[in-house]
Parts: structure tokens; C-alpha cells; sequence
């Protein structure tokens, strides 16, 4: 059907189509706020068992420049990466495959005046707009435990968006050249091993240097710097290496998101 309509329906150019995506899927999800709420819980638990459970185990924790920090105070901006990483990953591989493949959502919306780049758009900037919230109430969480120190957290906000821009563009590129349910396996292989191993619970300092240098080219790696850098005030010009990275690689997968949904549905 959308294949027919976008040969024989002139489609006009415009801007904004997107925001219908984000329209409705705010009509869906404002019928289901407890299932919208719930992944708010997962990392604020993990904070919760690693700051009053881990830390007192741990004690304090030297920073590379010699600051010290609670235990828990190093995990938290790791914490607040992963959430924004994994949410914007469950919110761009298994709900836009479902869409795409079983629901047939996208074949409806490219039967009217919306393009690929549109829908691409508008469910990345969903998933960011979710996660912003979730990173929102979960910035509240680590300030009300005493787990942030600079003023420089202010930025921590829009550094998990852009964290959750990188890999919901990358997740939904991706998603695009999955055939079954069976290849979001692949996709978990490679979230578990970024989760544990990129700074997250302890520096990357403590690896070799072979598997340092793997494990600081890793997408998750870099934002984990940058919500660390931002909640303990250790902030300089590198950080923005990090941001240009993450930029990059979201921006790469809504092109090629929008590219492959073209090719799939208007074929």
C-alpha cells in the first residue's frame, strides 16, 4: 500500500513531519503512564543497593586527579549512562521492530505526505524526550542522596540525551537489518559487556593496556566520562572529543535509518 501511494501521491517536501510520530506515541503511552514510569526504576534500584549496600564495602574513591568521592558518587553518572543507553536502545530495536515488521505501522504512515527521514526522526526524538525524562528524575535521585558536587551537573541532563540520541540513531539503524527476533541477541551481546566494562563500577585504569584502549572506543565509554565529568566538576576540553563522538554516531544511524526504511517499505 505505501508503495503504490508514494509512486502515484505526489509527496510535498516539508519540514517537521516527524512531530506527528512524537504526537502519537505520546497519545499511546499517556493511556499506559505506569508501564511509561517503569523504566525509571531499574537504575534508580541499582543506585539505591550500590549506595547503600557496595559503598560501605567500598568506602571512598580516588579520582585519577587525586579527588575523593563516596563509591557510590563514582557509580551514579555511570548509572545515569547506562539508563539513558539502554532506553533509548529498548526504545529504537524491539519496539520500531515490531512496528515495522508485524504491526506494519510504517507501511500506514508512508501512505500519507511522511517520508522515511520523518518517521526516522520522529522516533529517535521520542525515545530522546523519554529518556529525558527518566535522566531528569534520576539527576533529582543523586541529588537528593548528596551524590553530585558541582555546579557542572547542570549538563549532565542534556549529556544523556545526547547519549540516548547516539544509540537510539545507531539502535534503529540497526533494527533496520534484523530479520527475527533471534538477532536482538547480537544486540544484547553487545549492551552487557559495554554496561560492565566501561568504567562503570570501577576506572578503566584497572584493565591492561590492550583492552583499555578497546574499551575506551566503546560508545557507552564515552558517555560515561561525560556524565562523571559533569556530576564530580572534573571537566575540561577533551570532554568535548566525547560529545562530537556520540553527536557523530547518532546522527550516522538516523541517516542510515531513514535510508534503509525507504528501501524496505517503498520498494
Amino acid at each position: 500500500m505505501a508503495t503504490i501511494a508514494a509512486r502515484v501521491v505526489p509527496v510535498p517536501v516539508r519540514l517537521g513531519g516527524g512531530r506527528h510520530i512524537v504526537e502519537r506515541n505520546f497519545l499511546l503511552y499517556r493511556r499506559s503512564w505506569v508501564v511509561f514510569l517503569s523504566g525509571f526504576f531499574e537504575p534508580v534500584f541499582y543506585l539505591l543497593s550500590i549506595g547503600i549496600g557496595v559503598a560501605h564495602l567500598v568506602g571512598d574513591f580516588t579520582l585519577s586527579d587525586g579527588t575523593k568521592i563516596a563509591y557510590a558518587a563514582f557509580v551514579a553518572p555511570a548509572m545515569l549512562a547506562s539508563s539513558a543507553m539502554n532506553g533509548a536502545i529498548f526504545d529504537s530495536t524491539y519496539n520500531i521492530f515490531f512496528r515495522m515488521k508485524y504491526a506494519k505501522l510504517y507501511d500506514s504512515m508512508l501512505a500519507t505526505p511522511l517520508r522515511p527521514w520523518d518517521v526516522a526522526t520522529g522516533e529517535i526524538t521520542w525515545a530522546l524526550l523519554r529518556g529525558a525524562i527518566y535522566s531528569a528524575m534520576f539527576i533529582l535521585v543523586m541529588l537528593v542522596m548528596g551524590l553530585v558536587s558541582s555546579w557542572w551537573a547542570l549538563l549532565a541532563l542534556p549529556a544523556a540525551v545526547l547519549i540516548g540520541f547516539a544509540f537510539a540513531g545507531a539502535g534503529m539503524a540497526l533494527t533496520t537489518f534484523m530479520r527475527s527476533w533471534q538477532d536482538f541477541e547480537f544486540v544484547q551481546l553487545a549492551i552487557m559487556p559495554m554496561f560492565l566494562f566501561s568504567a562503570t563500577f570501577y576506572p578503566v585504569e584497572t584493565y591492561p593496556e590492550a583492552i583499555r584502549w578497546l574499551v575506551e572506543i566503546t560508545p557507552l565509554y564515552q558517555g560515561v566520562v561525560l556524565e562523571r565529568a559533569f556530576a564530580t566538576g572534573t571537566v575540561s576540553w577533551f570532554l568535548l572529543v566525547h560529545a562530537v563522538y556520540l553527536a557523530a554516531m547518532g546522527t550516522l544511524g538516523m541517516y542510515v535509518a531513514s535510508r534503509r526504511l525507504g528501501k524496505l517499505l517503498l520498494k
